[in-house]
């Protein structure tokens, strides 16, 4: 008994020592700290494995990935397989009459729970959350052990089931938490989501009904008469609406109730020029004491996708300004941290998105938050893509479940992504399909649903079994020239009137290191050179398309980040996808960057273009700026350059036959605004004439995806 008691004050020390901050309610606690992890590969004698147990654990935190560096560094060299983790903790005594769960936010990407050598459960797929109740199993004043069995190898039946678009990072790469409750509960196994549905009926953007479903269990060993209340509190902290309710809670099995609440003349969601959030409580109380509490967001609004007028929110059409985004960081993996979260939403609202499709999984709850209270409409989708198995059914629809309800109450999400690029065999393709649109439609009748096919038409096999298509056009990259896009987009409008498209990709790749003059409207995506200047030229063809374009609903720039692909190797860079706006450290924005800035942004923007490309190639060459000032004066070498053409957009100014001398050139942009100088200045340097070393043949072959 002595050691016992040391042991819990030398653990209560370190704070691994569990026990309620408050004797009512719910009690979460980050569970992040103290772990110990090793991989594999294993022993395959059950002998030498039980043998080798104890050896080469090391401490690590979590969030944290083990493939970190060898997935980002080495094409096609990573380890996929078997890891453990494991971390010892106390229960206090006094958490005897209580709940407690354990949450894991994701895991990459099969896992098997053990607490104190009994196994508890198993989860498949890498980006949902799951929860398993542990309140049977712990030893309470004692010491308890949790294994965790991770497992990161491809398989046929978890989606996604293959490294080719993106690695599946192995490892506990998003938090854990410690839940504790009492025995009257709001759920906490429902798919780990909140247990409280909100969903809402916009009436003339005067009045909102709002509905809250709320999933309860019962572990007392009979029925008990529970209050339900139901609060909205506005942005401010004043109580606007509330309804209280007695209900039965009957020990059997969980329990769904329902309240409805009005909001008069309610303060809208109006994405990021408002994005007004209120605050819904709900709470459960016995005799006025309180058993359980959460608390979700809740945003008024209604979001209206239209075919050839675009998409609507409360009622005004809405500037769609896309990217997509990664979870994936430099030296980082996918076990990002809040301040990594922070820097991308930063960059992303610095560009003037509107809209993010968070590709192609489920991403980390903070980021959908974050989302819903800085404006930006999201695109929320499940990982099937790529390939298709055959035996993935079961598991992508799992997966479609855990991010609706997971995700249910996020005002920002305003769609569903159900698949992406995948195709053969067509009749198993769109069976699956129809049953996940089905699923989506029976879990959250209000929003849309999208599935997305890398070939450019529209009747392709698997198309036309969700709200919307999005397709993925890769023009002067992977196929044809840059712009083919509009011939595509005019086609698509001449034969498909009424139907809602979104380009759901498009761009190209762009290494800042490679730069260039010589670039026409192709390229060949499998040399090593990726020159930036190629993927800032699609980037002004195509969004000048693309604005100009009303059946194009929506469109995603692919990408906003460059990302690890640990199959691929092209561009010089090994295991990476450069086509983002903004390189894998976050540390550099390349020059496509800024002209999305430009075109979208408020904040002022005035760039001169190709500023990597110092050693000019062409004495007689183009001086590009980007000015969302108006028409900016240039000089070069303190001479003033004639004025400019118009470019594809209203912000693109091309000063063409400029004239370098020897040597360095100088070369500065000039807007006088509101009685202020704004101006940007670069430098060149040219010695002698070059030939153009690249000639690039284009192709007409389609292309669907790899």
């Amino acid at each position: 008994m002595k050691f016992k008691n040391l042991l819990f004050i030398i653990l209560m020390h370190f704070g691994i020592v569990f026990s309620l901050f408050s004797q009512n309610g719910r009690h979460v606690e980050a569970f992040n700290d103290g772990w110990k992890f090793k991989k594999g590969p294993f022993p395959s004698s059950e002998i030498a494995f039980v043998n080798s147990w104890e050896d080469e654990w090391k401490e690590v935190a979590i969030p944290h990935t083990w493939n970190a560096r060898d997935m980002q560094f080495n094409y096609g060299k990573f380890y996929q397989g078997d890891a453990y983790y494991k971390k010892r903790f106390v229960v206090d005594e006094k958490l005897r009459a209580k709940r407690l769960f354990l949450k894991f936010e994701a895991v990459g990407q099969v896992a098997d729970l053990y607490i104190n050598g009994t196994f508890i459960g198993n989860h498949k797929g890498g980006y949902s959350a799951f929860v398993f109740e542990i309140t049977h199993v712990v030893k309470y004043g004692e010491e308890n052990e949790v294994i965790l069995k991770v497992n990161n190898t491809e398989r046929n039946d978890v989606i996604p089931v293959n490294h080719n678009l993106f690695g599946i990072y192995g490892g506990i790469h998003r938090p854990v938490w410690l839940i504790t409750t009492g025995k009257i509960n709001i759920d906490v196994t429902d798919y780990a989501s909140s247990g409280v549905y909100i969903s809402q009926e916009l009436e003339s953007n005067k009045r909102a009904n709002i509905s809250i479903k709320v999933k309860l269990t019962n572990k007392f060993d009979k029925t008990k008469p529970i209050e339900l209340e139901n609060s909205i509190y506005n942005q401010e902290g004043k109580l606007v609406a509330k309804k209280n309710s007695v209900v039965e809670l009957s020990p059997q099995g969980m329990q769904f109730f329902l309240n409805t609440l009005v909001l008069e003349r309610p303060h809208l969601w109006q994405g990021r020029k408002d994005p007004y959030l209120y605050k819904v409580v709900t709470a459960i109380k016995d005799e006025g004491k309180l058993l359980d509490q959460i608390i979700q967001p809740l945003g008024v609004r209604k979001v209206e996708v239209i075919a050839n007028k675009g998409v609507f929110l409360n009622g005004k059409k809405y500037p769609m300004y896309g990217v997509c985004r990664h979870e994936d960081w430099w030296g980082v993996g996918n076990a990002l941290k809040k301040k990594n979260h922070d820097i991308d939403l930063k960059l992303i609202m610095e560009i003037g998105a509107t809209t993010i499709r968070l590709a192609h999984y489920q991403q980390s709850d903070y980021f959908y938050s974050k989302c819903d209270s800085l404006g930006l409409l999201v695109w929320a989708e499940v990982p099937f893509v790529n390939r298709v198995s055959g035996k993935e059914g079961p598991n992508a629809k799992s997966q479609l479940r855990e991010l609706i309800r997971q995700n249910y109450n996020h005002p920002s999400i305003f769609v569903w992504g159900l698949h992406n690029e995948v195709y053969k065999p067509h009749d198993y393709t769109i069976q699956l399909t129809k049953e996940m649109h089905d699923i989506a439609k029976s879990e959250d009748p209000r929003r849309y649903t999208v599935s997305v096919n890398g070939y450019g038409q529209m009747n392709h096999p698997v198309n036309l079994n969700a709200d919307i298509q999005g397709i993925n056009r890769y023009f002067g990259w992977y196929e044809g020239k840059m712009g083919d896009l509009g011939k595509w987009a005019k086609g698509m409008e001449e034969n498909y009137p009424g139907y809602r498209l979104m380009l759901s990709e498009y761009g190209a790749g762009g290494n800042p290191d490679h730069q260039t003059e010589f670039i026409g409207d192709t390229w060949d995506y499998t040399k090593a050179f990726y020159p930036e200047t190629y993927q800032t030229k699609t980037h002004e063809i195509q969004w000048g398309i693309i604005k100009n374009t009303p059946n194009i609903l929506s469109s995603y720039v692919w990408n906003m980040f460059d990302f690890c692909v640990p199959k691929w190797n092209n561009g010089g860079i090994e295991a990476r996808n450069q086509k983002g706006l903004v390189t894998f450290d976050r540390t550099l924005k390349k020059d496509a960057f800024y002209w999305y800035k430009a075109n979208w942004s408020d904040e002022p923007v005035l760039y001169i273009t190709e500023r990597r490309m110092v050693e000019r190639e062409k004495q007689i060459t183009s001086i590009t700026v980007y000015s969302n000032l108006g028409e900016p004066q240039v000089y070069l070498n303190d001479q003033k350059l004639p004025r400019p053409k118009k470019g594809t957009t209203d912000v693109h100014y091309i000063f063409e036959n400029v004239k370098l001398k020897k040597g360095e050139n100088t070369i500065k942009a000039v807007v006088e605004k509101d009685g202020k100088t704004v101006q940007d200045t670069i430098k060149w340097n040219f010695t002698s004439e070059k030939t153009n070393p690249y000639i690039i043949k284009g192709t007409t072959k389609v292309h669907a995806g790899f």
